[in-house]
């Protein structure tokens, strides 16, 4: 028995750290918690210790195991939920500052780099009434296509 829960202690460690390295909402981790308390279980009797010490060295592997597992579960759920902050997705809803402009394109300076960008049309521009944007106008990105940003002008309560 001995052997057999030497391995299951070491099948299961390597099972709980292949969690860390691909994601698998604790299904991986629990599986190896389970594993290394059984295996404690089989090892400690298989050297002759007593049942009920094993069982519970067992489970308070098992509970101590179980709680990490549900702790990396709830903060990996908690950071799906976050706003993304890098990345071309991160840039959408910063504000920058026209720096030229001539019909429907122009530049604008965002977060310190300079972007190519065109006018965004939003609903209450469908009917041609679209207000023109000159340097120094605040504008507020709304989509990232390639290197091109899609602005709007800002509205006042943005700037705030």
């Amino acid at each position: 028995m001995t052997p057999l829960g030497l391995a299951l202690l070491v099948i299961g460690a390597v099972v709980a750290v292949a969690e860390a390295h691909y994601p698998t909402q604790g299904i991986a981790g629990g599986i190896g918690v389970a594993l290394m308390a059984l295996g404690t279980v089989l090892a400690i009797t298989g050297l002759g210790g007593a049942v009920a010490v094993a069982l519970l060295a067992g489970g308070a592997l098992a509970a101590v195991g179980a709680s990490a597992v549900v702790f990396s579960a709830k903060r990996a759920g908690a950071v799906r939920h976050l706003r993304v902050r890098t990345g071309a997705e991160g840039i959408i809803g910063h504000i920058g500052t026209v720096q030229k402009w001539a019909d429907s394109s122009g530049s604008v300076a965002v977060d310190g780099a300079l972007w190519q960008a065109r006018r965004s049309l939003g609903p209450d521009d469908q009917d041609g009434g679209v207000a023109e944007l000159h340097a120094g106008d605040k504008i507020v990105v709304e989509h990232l296509s390639g290197l091109t940003l899609s602005v709007r002008p800002a509205e006042e309560w943005e700037l705030l």
